[in-house]
C-alpha cells in the first residue's frame, strides 16, 4: 500500500474510531457489538447512497479498543491538561471523544509520530468546529504529547 493510501485509510479510521467512541458513550454499545457494526456497515461501506470511505481496520480497532482499555488512564490525562475547574463531562461530546482518540495514540502507538498523531486530531475538529476548537485540540494533544513522550 502507498504511503499516501494508508495515510488516508488512517485518517477514515481516525474519524470513525471517534464516532464509534462518540456512540459507545452515548448509546452504551458494548465494545463487541460497537465494532462489528462499523465492521460491517460504515468502514468503506455504501449506506442509503453515502459512501464511507475506506479505513484502516486493525487501526481502527486499535484506537477504539485501545481506549477502551485505557480509559482510565486517558481520561485522568487528559483531566490533567484542561483548564482548572473544567472536567470530561463538561466538553462537547464529540470534542471529547477526538481528545480522546488524539491522547491514546501518543500514549500507546510509538510508532505514529506526535506531529501527526496531533495535526491528524486537528483536522477531525474542523470537520466538526470552528478554528478556536480545533486549536484547544492541539493545545491539549500537544501538553499530553510533552507529558508522554519526553
Amino acid at each position: 500500500m502507498s504511503k499516501s493510501k494508508r495515510s488516508s485509510t488512517r485518517s477514515s479510521a481516525r474519524l470513525a474510531a471517534v464516532q464509534a467512541l462518540y456512540q459507545r458513550q452515548m448509546e452504551r454499545t458494548p465494545l463487541p457489538r460497537l465494532l462489528d457494526e462499523f465492521h460491517q456497515h460504515r468502514l468503506g461501506k455504501e449506506i442509503e447512497d453515502d459512501q464511507y470511505a475506506e479505513a484502516d481496520v486493525p487501526f481502527f480497532d486499535d484506537i477504539v479498543s485501545g481506549y477502551a482499555a485505557r480509559e482510565e488512564e486517558i481520561d485522568a490525562l487528559l483531566v490533567s491538561k484542561l483548564a482548572e475547574g473544567w472536567t470530561l463531562a463538561r466538553l462537547d461530546k464529540t470534542m471529547l471523544q477526538i481528545l480522546r482518540c488524539g491522547a491514546y495514540e501518543l500514549v500507546a502507538r510509538a510508532d505514529i509520530s506526535t506531529g501527526t498523531a496531533i495535526s491528524e486530531y486537528v483536522d477531525v475538529a474542523k470537520a466538526f468546529f470552528d478554528d478556536r476548537e480545533a486549536k484547544f485540540v492541539n493545545g491539549v494533544l500537544d501538553a499530553v504529547a510533552k507529558q508522554v513522550r519526553s
